[in-house]
């Protein structure tokens, strides 16, 4: 078995309690809250414009002020995200498909296309960011792959990044990888993975689908037990294999 699939059938063995309603949202050596896993914690958060946890403010702050000597001034546009903000996003796009024709389920996969069901985004760690470079001309929606390729507006942020991130702690998290499902390519997101990778590890002792029916989110009626477990191996744990 390779390295990749046998790190993804393991945390999936984790992950697949999330599909029994009756089993507990954690283990009894778990050391990060639940609250704070789920982005209802209240962590100490550190930046100018942005938050993130200090090790991974003190990491970006060095690798910012690294950019600047290639002409490339690093500004994130997104980091920590609480609860109630990503629920707001995703009511948002759910009543704006429902309104535009679409059933809950279109609804619902759509939004997942990018966007995190409330109580699961990495946002909510404080250790992920989505970046663009404001030394150029910007374009009117910034989050776009193909400015981040070819002959796109920060094709020269992402070389950088690709060559210099990680020795910062800094992994892409949603790759361009031939064979990766769930969420879409997203050259813009990086994760802070001596972090990050605790939190994912703790992460995979919740009961999800309990968070999604206590917390009742917006169309959770339709959430049934196949698409948690898709969802679980897809979305959360199909990722780059550096950050598992």
């Amino acid at each position: 078995m390779k390295r990749r699939q046998f790190i993804k059938s393991t945390l999936a063995s984790g992950l697949a309690i999330s599909v029994i309603p009756q089993l507990a949202f954690q283990t009894n050596t778990t050391k990060i809250s639940y609250e704070e896993l789920i982005g209802k914690g209240n962590p100490n958060l550190y930046g100018d414009g942005y938050q993130l946890r200090k090790e991974a403010h003190d990491a970006l702050v060095s690798l910012k002020k690294e950019a600047l000597k290639s002409d490339i001034r690093i500004q994130v546009v997104s980091s920590y995200r609480g609860y109630n903000h990503q629920n707001k996003i995703w009511e948002r796009k759910y009543n704006r498909n429902i309104n535009n024709g679409l059933t809950p389920q279109e609804s619902i996969n759509k939004i997942i296309e990018y966007s995190t069901i409330p109580g699961t985004s990495r946002h909510h760690w404080a250790t992920d960011i989505d970046i663009i470079d404001v030394n150029v001309a910007q374009p009117s929606t910034v989050l776009r792959p193909s400015h981040f390729e070819d002959n796109g507006c920060y094709r020269k942020l992402k070389l950088w990044m690709d060559e210099n991130a990680n020795a910062f702690g800094f992994y892409l998290v949603y790759t361009n990888a031939q064979n990766r499902q769930g969420f879409k390519y997203e050259p813009w997101h990086y994760s802070y993975k001596p972090l990050s990778s605790q939190y994912l590890l703790e992460y995979k002792n919740l009961n999800i689908k309990n968070i999604i029916a206590n917390e009742n989110l917006l169309g959770n009626a339709y959430f049934y037990d196949d698409f948690i477990s898709k969802y679980l191996n897809e979305n959360i744990l199909d990722i780059n294999p550096e950050l598992l």
